[in-house]
């Protein structure tokens, strides 16, 4: 552990969902939710107002819907959009210092001790935070970001979450278990649902409660290396370095169980939680991966892996889970399983069609309302006429907007941009030739 409180972790503030209401000034203040917006698609981000209803990321679009009020904007995403938000605020990081560690797209590590002069006092770092954060919504066009400073990678990220959104915390050198302790065990990376379950079978609620537990017993609840990185974690020791320019090859979890598990019922169920935690965070890094592997450790000790490469990159935890469990109908449950694991890989950046993909449904309108247009099979229609809610389009003589809704052969546009009062409703012919496809709005004034 650091002598100073030197790392810093920046998460942006539900930050697909920002970059659409700074986007699309009709939207401000109002529920967004983005992702998958077909029958069978995954929320990826829940602005604050949706998440207000109970809406958040890796529930299923359907869900989402039924809890979120009429008027909830339900989109697809605009990956370029994102991603040049995203080079700000990292260029933005990387003049604190050369150490910065992306984690996804709206998150990074910094080290402000490698960062030449900065003053690393608790009123130094609180200062350069402060600063950070109003450049960054400066420098966005209103996106905001939650900042935790630390001794160590675990303390910051602790911090960044303590109060969210726009929120800004140093945990000072000899505060961190007075933080830590108080808070739900489930704050720890390393505590998944199936975790936290077993945890609380033995009466460990909070980070103390698990910090109070012998590193025995917790190397016989969640096996050697789990145990020992919980018991570790659990008093603070986190000794992780910031790592720049970190390639991820491929995203996973696994378990350790309490005891050796035959039943088929009960390991799908793993599977599935398991699986919609690395969709989840494929998602957050906008990846998608065309190969899902199982991990599997039996009863004595034998691990083997089975894989399936899927013929298109996925992120969808629903396909994930799905490949997961034949594989594990393959392997076999002969004798128990102490360990079980999911991953994919064969990661690839998002294009679009991937991040948010979904079944070949129909998309209902973004925003219900009585002008927009129905839900109802499209007629056949080139690559570049099959609208999507959310996309950003252009029109000969109405100018830039973006899409509301379609169906029924027809797509309804709201003509606004980040720099204009919320704008006028059309609705067009879907093959309008007047219509295109376009680039993402600038949200910087011209100058």
């Amino acid at each position: 552990m650091r002598g100073a409180a030197s790392i810093l972790h920046l998460d942006l503030d539900a930050f697909f969902a920002a970059v659409e209401q700074r986007d699309k000034p009709s939207l401000r203040g109002r529920p967004v939710v983005v992702g998958g917006v077909g029958g069978r698609g995954v929320v990826a981000t829940a602005s604050y107002e949706a998440r207000a209803y109970g809406a958040r990321s890796a529930m299923s679009t359907a869900e989402a819907r039924r809890r979120c009020p009429a008027g909830t904007a339900f989109l697809g995403g605009r990956f370029a959009a994102y991603r040049r938000t995203s080079d700000v605020v990292m260029g933005l990081l990387r003049e604190l210092s050369p150490l910065v560690e992306p984690v996804s797209i709206d998150e990074a590590y910094v080290d402000l001790a490698a960062g030449g002069e900065h003053d690393l006092s608790v009123d130094g770092v609180t200062a350069l935070a402060q600063e950070l954060k109003e450049r960054i919504e400066a420098a966005t066009g209103g996106v905001t970001g939650s900042v935790g400073i630390g001794t160590s990678k675990l303390m910051a990220k602790i911090g960044s979450d303590l109060q969210k959104p726009d929120g800004l915390v140093v945990v000072a050198p000899g505060q961190e278990l007075e933080v830590l302790h108080p808070l739900p065990v489930t704050r720890l990376g390393g505590v998944g649902p199936a975790t936290a379950e077993r945890l609380h079978q033995v009466g460990v609620k909070t980070v103390g409660d698990l910090a109070a537990r012998s590193l025995p017993d917790l190397v016989a609840l969640a096996g050697r290396a789990h145990g020992a990185g919980l018991h570790a974690l659990a008093r603070a020791d986190d000794e992780r370095a910031v790592v720049p320019d970190r390639e991820v090859k491929s995203v996973s979890h696994e378990e350790t169980f309490e005891r050796d598990l035959t039943d088929v019922g009960v390991l799908a169920r793993e599977i599935d939680s398991m699986a919609a935690r690395v969709g989840e965070r494929l998602r957050k890094s906008a990846f998608s991966g065309r190969t899902v592997t199982l991990k599997l450790r039996r009863y004595d000790f034998t691990t083997l892996t089975r894989s399936q490469t899927l013929p298109q990159p996925t992120d969808d935890p629903r396909l994930i889970a799905s490949t997961a469990r034949r594989l594990l109908t393959e392997a076999g449950t002969a004798g128990g399983l102490r360990l079980l694991g999911v991953g994919v890989s064969g990661l690839s950046v998002y294009a679009q069609g991937d991040l948010f993909a979904d079944s070949d449904e129909p998309q209902e309108a973004a925003v219900a309302a009585p002008d927009a247009a129905a839900t109802e099979a499209e007629p056949d229609l080139p690559a570049d006429k099959r609208w999507w809610p959310g996309q950003d389009v252009r029109h000969d003589e109405l100018g830039a907007g973006w899409v509301w809704g379609r169906g029924l052969g027809r797509v309804t546009v709201r003509f606004e941009g980040p720099l204009t009062p919320p704008g006028p409703v059309r609705t067009l012919t879907a093959d309008d030739p007047a219509l295109q496809p376009a680039e993402p709005p600038d949200w910087r004034p011209p100058g």
